[in-house]
Order: C-alpha cells, then sequence, then structure tokens
C-alpha cells in the first residue's frame, strides 16, 4: 500500500507549472484538432501518463468531483495522489463527474453515463480525459468545426474506434454534450463539442 510520503510528486513548480499547462489546455480547445505540449513536468501514478497528471494538478479542486474508469481505480494510488494533490473528490457516479479519467479507453462506457449538462447550466457537462496510444500516427481523421480554418487532419491511434461516432450525439444534445481531451504522454488534443468528424482516411 502506497503511503503519502511515497506518492509520486505533483509540479515542482506550481504557479508557473500550472499557467504553462492552462495555455496549453486553452491552446488545444481553441484549435481542436491540434497537438499541443504540455512542457511542465508533473510526477504522475504508474497509471497516468505525464500530461493527464499535470491537467489534473491544474484544472483539478475541491470543487470538481473526478470519476475514473477500472484501469486508472484498479490500485488505490491514482485517488491517493489526486486528493492529495488536487483535494478532487473520487466519485463513484460517473453521472455527476466534473473530469473522467480514461486509462483503458477501449472499455469507454457509453456517454449517456456521464454529465451532458443542461440547457441553462451546459457547462456542468463532464469532460473526458482519455489516455490514447498515439497522437501522431494512425487513423486519419478530418475534423471541422469552430477553431479550425476550412478542416483539420489529426493522425491519432485512438481507442475506442467509434469514438467520434459516439461523440456524433453532440450536434443533437448542443448547447449540452461532452468535450474530450486526448492525452499521449505529455501531448494533448482537444475535441470540444462542437467538433465533428468529417471523414476517416487509412
Amino acid at each position: 500500500m502506497t503511503t503519502v510520503a511515497e506518492l509520486p510528486a505533483g509540479f515542482a513548480d506550481k504557479v508557473l507549472s500550472a499557467q504553462s499547462t492552462f495555455r496549453s489546455v486553452m491552446d488545444a480547445m481553441a484549435r481542436p484538432g491540434s497537438v499541443q505540449r504540455i512542457v511542465a513536468a508533473a510526477g504522475a501514478p504508474a497509471a497516468m501518463m505525464s500530461g493527464t497528471a499535470a491537467i489534473a494538478l491544474t484544472l483539478f479542486d475541491h470543487d470538481t468531483p473526478v470519476w475514473l474508469d477500472p484501469r486508472m481505480s484498479e490500485t488505490s494510488d491514482v485517488t491517493k495522489w489526486l486528493k492529495f494533490h488536487t483535494g478532487a473528490p473520487v466519485v463513484l457516479d460517473s453521472s455527476i463527474c466534473s473530469f473522467a479519467l480514461i486509462g483503458a479507453a477501449s472499455a469507454l462506457t457509453a456517454l449517456d453515463r456521464f454529465s451532458l449538462g443542461s440547457n441553462e447550466y451546459p457547462d456542468r457537462s463532464s469532460t473526458l480525459i482519455l489516455q490514447v496510444e498515439s497522437l501522431t500516427q494512425g487513423e486519419s481523421l478530418e475534423l471541422r468545426g469552430p477553431g479550425i480554418d476550412g478542416t483539420a487532419v489529426l493522425r491519432a491511434a485512438i481507442e475506442p474506434r467509434d469514438l467520434f461516432e459516439r461523440l456524433a450525439v453532440n450536434a443533437a444534445l448542443f448547447p449540452r454534450g461532452i468535450d474530450v481531451v486526448l492525452v499521449h504522454g505529455d501531448s494533448i488534443v482537444a475535441i470540444p463539442r462542437t467538433t465533428r468528424l468529417v471523414a476517416k482516411g487509412g
């Protein structure tokens, strides 16, 4: 059993690292489909990629309930790390989470299990943080939407393979919906609820 003293460290410089990570996340949201790098180094439990850890250290606090998929929750290390470094409550009910950390994206649960927000408060929906195999190699995905000049092409190895088909529900739900951040290592790609898949290629 991991004690608090044995938990991986967070940011070495909390303020500058959080500011830098926040800019990277905002740049990713403003330019959907573009690969952004998180330069701030962050210690993380074994199940968590460095980019995921940096996002958690930057965006999570005691008012942001977090849901963990079975991969993230198979040991107590992630829960202990989150509580120690962010104070974020880890919840068992995915429908009330602000963020969901997905370590095994191929087994992603149905999107209607998460909060879709409301017409009055669309910002109360869940943001999914999916750890993926690659954000530079794999299937070619052509994306369109606000923040994209024409179309953007993302080459990525993403599970579940039907992720964008599932996210098509966002068009009918808007302004409600699910936002997604894809993470591989220290790189991230944002897929806001306004982004649509145009075509897939090899």
